[in-house]
C-alpha cells in the first residue's frame, strides 16, 4: 500500500467513525484549509487552484446549511452567518480578493474555536 492509499484509507475511517460533533469540526477544518489554499493561490497568481479551493470553501458552507435544524431558534442566526459567508466567498471568487477570504477566515476560525469550546464543555455528552 503506497503513502497515499494508507492516507486515504485513514482518512475514511476517522470520517466513518466520527461522531456528528467531530465530522461537524473536521468540515469547518477543511473550509479552513482550503480558505488558506485559496489565499495562497492567490498570491501566486494561480487563478483555477484559487478558484477550486473557494468553491470548495462554498460547498462546505452549503452542507453546513443544508443541516441546520430549523426546530431551533438559533438555526435562523447561523443561516444568516453562513449567507453572508458564502456571499463574501463569491465575492473573493468573482475579484480574486484575497482580503476577503482573510475575513472569512477570521469568522470561520472564530466559528472551529466556539465548536471547539461547545465540544469541550459537553465532554461528549448529547454530542454524539
Amino acid at each position: 500500500m503506497t503513502n497515499r492509499q494508507g492516507y486515504a484509507a485513514y482518512a475514511n475511517n476517522r470520517i466513518m467513525t466520527a461522531t456528528p460533533a467531530e465530522l461537524t469540526l473536521m468540515l469547518y477544518e477543511g473550509a479552513i484549509k482550503f480558505c488558506n489554499m485559496a489565499v495562497d493561490a492567490i498570491e501566486k497568481k494561480d487563478i483555477p487552484k484559487a478558484n477550486n479551493n473557494i468553491v470548495k470553501v462554498e460547498r462546505i458552507i452549503e452542507e453546513f446549511r443544508a443541516t441546520l435544524n430549523p426546530k431551533y431558534p438559533v438555526s435562523k442566526d447561523f443561516e444568516n452567518v453562513y449567507a453572508y459567508l458564502h456571499q463574501r466567498l463569491v465575492e473573493a471568487n468573482i475579484h480574486k480578493d484575497k482580503e476577503i477570504l482573510e475575513e472569512v477566515l477570521e469568522h470561520l476560525r472564530t466559528m472551529r474555536d466556539t465548536w471547539k469550546e461547545v465540544m469541550k464543555r459537553a465532554g461528549g455528552a448529547g454530542m454524539k
